[in-house]
């Protein structure tokens, strides 16, 4: 697939920043990370995946590792040799063909389940956490952008992201950040590279990478494919194809203090829903990362002011939505009623992607063998 570069492209390039942004500045303002290096890693794996697939095969922060850090104030060792313990952990289902298996055990109604509770989550998140950050201006703005996206979405020539974005800036120049103090953080700086410690690896293998692993083995991987095959059937993309080069950006990003990272169907249904068609729209979106990496961050939590949590929130809606909207194809009542299960156990119970992982896939073979027999 040809790369763009047009406003639909721009536009898309936005898509999944509700997402990232604010667990990548979570993370670096518990863990110490260096922002230049985690922006800057950031923004080049999205370059290299738009450059890689040619669609929007966007890279995100692992969920489950960016929650349990920030909630205990894990140090960015622990966070980084994570992440290498993750890499190479799937690069040896991979290589050993164990993805494959698992990819044909576990059935489509559970990967579109696990869609499901994932967006039904983000919605939630956008609606609780984001949309009131700011009080009641939150609300106005939100409902704001929230009504230009109504408007545009689906316009090819006129799409709703950058309306949006550009909204959140001109409100947060007026009312949250000084205009000078902004400029007064461009100050370049280069990512340096370091060595991850082995009893970090061991340590965020045992605290970070245990419960990311189900999650990753259900949105990051398969239902991943599951989405660029539901948008994109001609790239025939596979499950070892993801599997790889999820596995190899986590090799590579902890030698220079990146994070964790991931594939996500909500990431490319995000920039899906608001334009992106190609890998074009990723290779923006990494282009973004990169210039705050290397022009920004001697006064990041600065920078990041300009987007503020209530458009974020926004945007995450429609992504979410986007993504739960995928549930419909389903193809029988009962791979229906097993989606909808996983979903609300993935909404509901704590390591919920892991359980509805499980239980939805025993589920399944039960209910087809019980329909053979009668």
């Amino acid at each position: 697939m040809k790369l763009k570069f047009d406003r639909n492209e721009i536009s898309g390039a936005f898509g999944d920043i509700g997402t990232d942004l604010p667990l990548i500045v979570g993370i670096i303002l518990v863990s110490g990370l260096n922002p230049t290096n985690v922006f800057f890693m950031f923004g080049l794996m999205q370059i290299l995946s738009g450059l890689f697939y040619g669609l929007p095969m966007p890279v995100q922060p692992l969920k489950a590792v960016a929650i349990i850090a920030i909630s205990q104030n894990l140090s960015g060792d622990i966070i980084i040799g994570a992440g290498l313990a993750i890499g190479i952990f799937m690069l040896l289902l991979t290589l050993t063909g164990l993805i494959n298996r698992l990819a044909n055990v576990i059935p489509e109604s559970v990967i579109r389940g696990i869609q499901f509770g994932l967006g039904i989550n983000l919605v939630i998140l956008a609606i609780i956490k984001y949309v009131p950050a700011d009080g009641l201006n939150g609300y106005i703005l939100s409902s704001v952008g929230f009504l230009i996206i109504i408007l545009l979405l689906g316009n090819r020539k006129f799409p709703p992201a950058v309306p949006v974005i550009l909204l959140g800036i001109l409100y947060a120049l007026f009312f949250k950040v000084d205009p000078l103090s902004i400029a007064k953080t461009f100050n370049l700086q280069f990512p340096a590279a370091e060595i991850p410690k082995i009893h970090s690896v061991l340590v965020g293998f045992i605290i970070l990478a245990i419960p990311q692993i189900p999650l990753s083995l259900g949105n990051s991987i398969l239902a991943t494919q599951k989405v660029s095959e539901d948008l994109f059937p001609e790239k025939k993309i596979k499950v070892k194809d993801v599997s790889y080069t999820y596995s190899f950006m986590n090799i590579i990003n902890p030698f220079f203090s990146g994070l964790p990272v991931c594939h996500g169907s909500a990431g490319m249904m995000g920039h899906y829903t608001f334009g992106g068609r190609t890998g074009g729209s990723v290779i923006i979106y990494g282009l973004f990362y990169l210039i705050i990496g290397l022009f920004f961050c001697s006064r990041f939590d600065q920078f990041v002011l300009i987007f503020p949590l209530p458009i974020l929130g926004v945007i995450l809606i429609f992504e979410g939505f986007s993504l739960s909207k995928l549930i419909k194809k389903t193809v029988t009542k009962n791979d229906l009623i097993v989606a909808l299960l996983v979903g609300f156990i993935a909404i509901g119970f704590k390591n919920g992607y892991l359980i509805g992982l499980i239980f939805g896939t025993i589920l399944h073979y039960v209910i087809n063998k019980l329909v053979s027999k009668s």
